[in-house]
């Protein structure tokens, strides 16, 4: 029982040491992104587009796929259950309700995590690896400036907008089956999930992706900035980023969603 609680008092600590890390990286980037630019310091601007591009734009196909499945889903699963009480027109509320709040951000979230999250490891791993950081050093060029901070800000800006778009192609989804099913003209299943929506369903979901996308550039990061010596050691770099983050995101996704379920107005 000694050794069950210590190895627990163990794992606390390191999870504790991890979180610590992350948050010193965090305000690092954060400030060599908004507070270094005006006091001389320049902006990598070029490379927070292009990583945007990345991040962003080239992400769009496989994410407005994605969310157009899982909007008609959650209508087929909602309207399993509302036409037993007689209520299939609520299916836009419940489609346009759980896409905003939770699912839009979130699928997005793991998604980036996926193709973005594992690269930043995956690079910086590498560029540690073959001793790129170490020259960018030995020329007073930090890695925090120039490799980490464009990365947070592509984050930061892209996480929260790929999120409104996975949340109408939800929507888009959702109507396939109201118009094909459920009664609905296309303009009248627009309306009806316009119609049940409240500002701070909106708002709330964007606040926890920009959340998200902050954790998952820090976690991708951390783990190239400390990824070992060799190409094994930048493949469990990668996993490690991709399992952490997944992790972190969610775990990030309960306080909020706690936070604005005691906050918010009745």
């Amino acid at each position: 029982m000694e050794e069950l609680f210590a190895q627990i008092g163990v794992t606390v600590t390191g999870g504790l040491s991890y979180v610590g890390e992350l948050a010193s990286l965090t305000t690092r980037a954060g400030y060599f992104t908004f507070v270094a630019p005006f006091q001389g310091k320049r902006l990598r601007l070029q490379a927070a587009v292009s990583q945007a591009m990345e991040v962003g734009v080239r992400a769009l196909p496989i994410l407005s796929l994605i969310t157009f499945f899982i909007g008609l889903i959650l209508a087929l699963q909602a309207a399993y259950e509302l036409r037993t009480f007689g209520a299939l027109n609520m299916v836009a509320t419940a489609v346009a309700l759980s896409m905003t709040r939770e699912l839009g951000p979130l699928i997005t979230a793991i998604l980036v995590i996926g193709r973005s999250g594992s690269a930043f490891a995956a690079e910086i791993g590498t560029m540690k690896v073959s001793e790129e950081i170490d020259a960018l050093e030995t020329m007073a060029i930090g890695p925090i400036p120039y490799l980490v901070a464009p990365k947070f800000l592509a984050m930061m800006i892209m996480v929260p907008c790929l999120t409104i778009w996975a949340n109408f192609m939800g929507i888009l989804g959702g109507a396939l089956f109201g118009v094909a099913q459920a009664d609905f003209t296309f303009v009248r299943y627009i309306r009806a999930s316009l119609d049940a929506l409240f500002l701070r369903d909106i708002v709330t979901g964007l606040i926890k992706s920009f959340m998200f996308g902050i954790t998952i550039a820090a976690v991708g990061c951390h783990e190239g900035l400390n990824t070992g010596g060799g190409a094994e050691q930048v493949g469990r770099s990668t996993t490690r980023a991709v399992v952490m983050s997944i992790f972190l995101v969610v775990m990030v996704d309960v306080v909020f969603t706690m936070l604005f379920f005691f906050i918010s107005p009745q």
